[in-house]
């Protein structure tokens, strides 16, 4: 699930996924970060999700995608869409 914030000239981007699924610790990765895992781990909420928040450019497109523990990548149902194998995210 994606949760936005549109501030003036960002939009918060909050990436959140169940807490055990899959298992283990999951990063987002994308062209915002350089692809770097564990750039953006999601971490624990009190309702029992895991998510990560990233501010990102105003009126901007990305591509992303998670990856969990063994090195198993997946997408994100919520994205804007999908291209060459990734999500797409317009904020």
């Amino acid at each position: 699930m994606l949760e936005r914030k549109h501030r003036k000239n960002t939009t918060d981007v909050t990436f959140v996924l169940p807490k055990d699924t899959p298992p283990g610790p999951v990063s987002v990765v994308g062209t915002f970060n350089e692809w770097r895992p564990g750039a953006h781990v999601l971490e624990p909420r009190t309702d029992g999700t895991r998510a990560v928040t990233v501010a990102l450019a105003a009126k901007s497109t990305h591509s992303f995608r998670y990856l969990a523990a063994g090195d198993y990548w997946f997408d994100e149902a919520a994205a804007d869409g999908h291209a060459d194998g990734n999500n797409r995210l317009n904020t």
